[in-house]
């Protein structure tokens, strides 16, 4: 090959990567880029915070539920068609949504149509970088598609935070679909391979995995209002525990009732969504594992590292996504350069060593939160757990894909996806509910002791706030006691027993997720000492 083609080859393949990255960059976007700006979407369509926050949680609920059935329409369809199919259904749920005049407008936009196009694209996007690259270039390929996911959550807040305060939020989703014309253009380069023999949708297992998948998502997405195991004051009941738990144990059984029905297609030699028998595969099973725990300790991180920046500190949108780039600037160029410079590394070797980096900084993190500290103090932590997620983005795709043969990389797409959001939704929740519970405690008993605080305004604060104590910010809580006429002393005492018992909430969930990457270290010993396609 001349000088000429081998560069020729090299900006299809770079222009390829390009497009399946942004692809993902942009699926990923919509479960942050709104969450700085939930206050003013609901101002404008004349609705409640709630409202908005129950749109957020659909998308999430649509697309990790349709994400098994998405990737089988990709092996149907051909991944290419899939992939295109899933931009239009996209396009046309970000138009919705820009447009929206309204609540159930907003609602068919973003959480539905937007949704089921994220299912239908992200498990092609794993089949086509599978056949787009060789074996040797795939660390890198995946390492990029998934940093990129990982930018678009710590980069959704400062650019919804940016369009919201000089534009308009809707914005955000007019210029999504410009986005999306753009990767539908370049989409055109991309290759993919034929499906050997025309398939059917199994109607029965779509209905099953939808269903199970959604009661999992959806229970513990609520999990944070419900409880999870003991039901919150005023929250419902059934049988005296949380619906969560409930929720959780019935999606579980209809997830094995689909196991069992797959397995039954498959014996009658009848197309299935899914082969029961990959989950056996020791390398898989690692990699998705260790998907799983890297988006469950990515997603704690990002729920709590912003809580303490905005409110704690009291910093901007704008400011609060500034004070993020270093974790964004440390991933990627770690997904990059780990495969560029280490290209025969150990994959089991580099995964641990970007759990160890994430326990590093999550503990780094929890150490420097104290009293008077300025928002400077999260920038080393932030690099480190920056690494250790670029670590585990650099690898684990491949793992994955490399498992098994490229004809079966649809279907690892779509369980590698639904395994990201399960680990996402469950890191969400885990990280809000631990934060809760200590600030709660921490609260109360702050107060109870505190001398300046009356002892009836104490056991007033206990009813009333039984539910749980909500994180706010110094300047909130003061114009709260001043509306129920809470005089000073008292009104300082109890200020600062809020501030100090927002840290302790924030350690304590610090403290779950640390405890969260050691136990990840145990689930790598399934993932391969060898890169994928090299000779031992």
């Amino acid at each position: 090959m001349t000088a000429t083609a081998r560069a020729r080859a090299g900006t299809a393949s770079g222009l390829i990567l390009f497009t399946l990255a942004s692809a993902q960059f942009l699926m990923t976007l919509d479960s942050s880029v709104m969450n700085v700006s939930i206050a003013t979407v609901a101002t404008d369509l004349n609705t409640t915070v709630t409202g908005i926050q129950t749109a957020i949680t659909l998308y999430t609920l649509v697309m990790a539920s349709l994400m098994i059935t998405g990737a089988k329409a990709g092996e149907i369809l051909g991944r290419q068609r899939a992939f295109a199919a899933g931009c239009v259904v996209y396009a046309l749920g970000s138009f919705t949504t820009a447009i929206a005049p309204n609540l159930p407008v907003l609602l068919l936009g973003w959480s539905f149509l937007e949704g089921i196009g994220a299912a239908l694209i992200m498990p092609a996007i794993v089949a086509l970088v599978a056949s787009n690259f060789d074996r040797s270039q795939r660390p890198r390929a995946y390492g990029l598609v998934a940093a990129a996911g990982a930018i678009a959550v710590a980069a959704g807040p400062l650019i919804g935070g940016l369009l919201t305060t000089y534009a308009s939020w809707r914005w955000v989703f007019a210029g999504e679909v410009v986005i999306v014309v753009a990767i539908l253009l370049l989409a055109r380069r991309v290759r993919d391979t034929r499906p050997e023999r025309a398939g059917h949708l199994d109607l029965v297992g779509t209905g099953l995995s939808t269903l199970g998948l959604a009661l999992v998502v959806f229970g513990i997405l609520r999990a944070g209002a419900w409880g999870f195991v003991n039901p919150k004051p005023g929250g419902p009941s059934w049988l005296g525990l949380s619906p969560v738990l409930w929720l959780t144990l019935a999606g579980g059984c209809v997830l094995l009732v689909f196991l069992g029905w797959e397995r039954h297609r498959r014996r009658r030699q009848a197309d299935a969504l899914v082969d029961p028998a990959l989950l056996r595969i020791r390398n898989l099973r690692g990699g998705l594992l260790s998907f799983f725990f890297q988006y469950l300790l990515q997603a704690g991180l990002f729920f709590a590292i912003p809580l303490f920046l905005s409110v704690a500190l009291g910093l901007s949108a704008i400011e609060t996504g500034l004070r993020i780039l270093p974790l964004s600037v440390a991933l990627l160029a770690t997904a990059i350069g780990v495969p560029k410079l280490f290209p025969k590394a150990s994959p089991r070797r580099v995964v641990r060593l970007g759990f160890l980096a994430l326990f590093a900084g999550i503990v780094a993190l929890a150490a420097a939160l104290d009293a008077g500290v300025g928002p400077e103090v999260v920038t080393w932590p932030l690099v480190l757990a920056g690494i250790g997620v670029g670590a585990l983005a650099s690898q684990l795709g491949s793992v994955t894909v490399s498992a098994v043969g490229d004809e079966k990389s649809t279907e690892v797409g779509g369980l590698q996806n639904t395994m990201t959001n399960l680990g996402a939704s469950i890191g969400t929740a885990l990280a809000g509910a631990v934060l809760i519970s200590a600030l709660s405690s921490s609260f109360f008993a702050g107060i109870e002791a505190n001398p300046a605080v009356p002892a009836n305004l104490s056991s007033r604060a206990q009813v009333e706030l039984a539910g749980g104590v909500p994180f706010l910010s110094d300047r909130d809580l003061s114009a709260a006691l001043d509306e129920a006429g809470v005089t000073e002393p008292t009104k300082s005492a109890v200020v600062q027993e809020n501030e100090a018992a927002r840290l302790a909430g924030l350690r304590s969930a610090l403290a779950v997720l640390a405890v969260g990457a050691l136990v990840a270290l145990f689930v790598t010993r399934g993932i391969p000492r060898r890169q994928p396609g090299t000779e031992p």
